[in-house]
């Protein structure tokens, strides 16, 4: 997908091109399938859209253009037609095109009719929205396209191509992952000791974190952390001291460190956010595959910013958790999932705010609007008491987050801000509790939500033209190691603060059941009324009990045993 940048570069150079441009058969295809390509980055845009399918009316006529992913309807006029206009039909009737375009409608199936109907005339698009059939529709004016290209995003299905793409990504990531954690476990003295397995996990989340932030470009100068360490590749015993040095850099403030240590080892940012704290992991000694899969395949042979940290953190973990390893297969709630349950819940009712602000026409009002609402959005507080690798609060994060970009492209319109100093973003990762009983989930889930807050940030810096910091890591995010049955939640974020209690609580049948698990249940239920309920009821109880009396909304993904 492209960057934010690189789709104004691509607007401004499609507006360039086709400027004057226009005749209705000899140049519709290659306009739209140019738009698609060049500045929504479909990869095959002739198999993407359709044009001339056939559609009977008292005679033979033809949708000029046709996306069926997301139902887009495209009527399409030479430059010099008059979108507003009516135009003699063959049938003698004068339509506009809009009426022509709601006649093709009507004629075809149920389930292919359009949400939107883009009409064109090469310099302009007039996009209707089907489920606002009397509003007027928006204008986008192919000069203006450099700056008004994301109103024509409902042309692709962005969020079905990122999400395609990220599974792709993270699970080559997961990968990667597991061939250097069986590399690295071969060097333990003890590799089914406990204390091995979690200092092996830290080490693991460390190395991913650092992969991640030099191909992100938040150490600085690319392939930063490669470079520090290939100088004593042919060197094992040099190439693991080194490695621990540079873990123990990270956890210090410039002016605490060593100022006689070599240049290349100081340029290193301060990460803080406790990630680097622990200072007795055992690191194994390593070898010639070690330092390749490190060097070669993770760190220069893939780009680890392009990961989904939703889909990630679940694929770390089942990579890395010994419980889920052996178990097999993914243990995380996708993402099309996570949404069925955070946009009725939550999301649906923002994006109605958005678009309700969008649509006033007094511009003090409209940004008035705005920031109210990004002030809402930035009050709001989660918390998903079965937080596992924390795929429900990182999408949830991510998805508020866009929301918020949404508003400051509308706030600060892609102008550089002069004078700005302040950083402009409200929603932060401080919002987002979870509770884990396994505590190397809790580790994922954080290190998740750091590399989404990064990704985000980037994308904010796309829009408001000023270099954010991100290190040190300020923000933290809220995540407990306990069980959750067992802790009172409101110490760890109280009930009039919170706002929305979701997650995915474990499935286990109540025949099923193991010890610790009926003690679970007796103390969320009390000596009866549990026997026969399995145990992701206890969730559901410990909520209706910790929100009694208060606005607080509970969602949960489920089974029917319980419903």
């Amino acid at each position: 997908m492209l960057t934010q940048r690189q789709q104004r570069q691509a607007a401004r150079e499609f507006a360039k091109k086709w400027e004057g441009v226009g005749y209705e058969k000899g140049d519709s295809a290659r306009f739209w399938l140019s738009l698609l390509n060049e500045v929504f980055g479909v990869d095959k845009p002739a198999d993407y859209m359709r044009f001339e399918d056939q559609v009977m009316l008292d005679h033979t006529s033809f949708i000029d253009g046709f996306i069926p992913s997301t139902h887009v309807l495209i009527e399409q006029k030479s430059i010099d037609k008059d979108l507003r206009k009516g135009i003699r039909q063959s049938d003698g009737s004068i339509l506009s095109p809009f009426q022509q375009a709601k006649r093709y409608s009507i004629e075809l199936p149920y389930d292919d009719r359009p949400r939107w109907i883009v009409l064109s005339n090469f310099k302009e698009f007039h996009i209707y929205d089907m489920n606002k059939p009397q509003a007027e529709p928006e204008v986008v004016y192919l000069k203006d396209l450099e700056e008004d290209y994301y109103r024509l995003n409902f042309l692709v299905d962005e969020r079905e191509q990122s999400i395609k793409k990220a599974l792709e990504v993270s699970i080559k990531a997961g990968e990667l992952v597991g061939v250097l954690y069986d590399a690295l476990l071969k060097q333990y003295q003890n590799p089914e000791d406990s204390k091995t397995l979690q200092d092996l996990n830290v080490l693991c989340v460390r190395l991913v974190f650092c992969f991640y932030a030099e191909d992100a470009g938040l150490f600085g100068k690319h392939n930063m952390f490669h470079d520090y360490l290939a100088k004593f590749k042919d060197s094992p015993s040099s190439f693991r001291t080194s490695l621990i040095q540079l873990f123990k850099i990270l956890d210090q403030k410039e002016d605490e460190r060593d100022p006689y240590l070599s240049d290349d080892i100081l340029a290193f940012p301060y990460v803080n956010g406790g990630l680097f704290a622990k200072d007795d992991i055992i690191i194994p000694r390593v070898d010639e595959e070690i330092i390749n899969i490190i060097l070669d395949q993770a760190s220069a042979g893939f780009d680890w910013s392009k990961i989904s940290p939703t889909i990630f953190g679940g694929v770390f973990e089942s990579t890395l958790n010994p419980e889920t390893r052996r178990s097999g297969g993914m243990h995380y709630t996708s993402i099309e999932n996570i949404h069925k349950l955070i946009d009725p819940l939550f999301m649906d009712e923002l994006r109605a705010e958005f678009q309700e602000a969008l649509e006033i026409k007094t511009l003090n009002i409209k940004q008035k609007k705005l920031r109210d609402l990004q002030d809402k959005i930035a009050s709001l507080k989660f918390l998903d008491p079965a937080a596992g690798s924390g795929n429900f609060l990182t999408e949830t994060y991510l998805t508020l987050r866009r929301l918020e970009n949404e508003i400051l492209k509308e706030l600060y319109g892609n102008q550089i801000v002069m004078g700005q100093t302040h950083n402009p973003i409200k929603v932060s990762i401080r919002q987002f509790y979870g509770i884990e009983i396994n505590d190397f989930a809790v580790s994922v889930a954080r290190t998740a939500l750091w590399i989404a807050e990064s990704q985000m940030m980037k994308e904010t810096e796309d829009i408001i033209n000023m270099n954010l910091d991100f290190f040190p890591l300020t923000n933290y995010a809220n995540i407990v190691e306990g069980n959750a049955l067992r802790l009172n939640w409101e110490d760890i974020v109280p009930k009039n603060e919170l706002n929305y209690i979701m997650g995915n609580p474990p499935f286990v049948g109540h025949q099923y059941r193991n010890k610790s698990q009926i003690d679970d249940m007796l103390s969320v239920f009390g000596s009866s009324g549990y026997k026969k309920l399995d145990y992701v009821c206890s969730w559901f109880k410990k909520s209706a009990d910790y929100i009694e009396d208060k606005a607080i909304h509970v969602a949960f993904v489920s089974t029917n045993s319980i419903t």
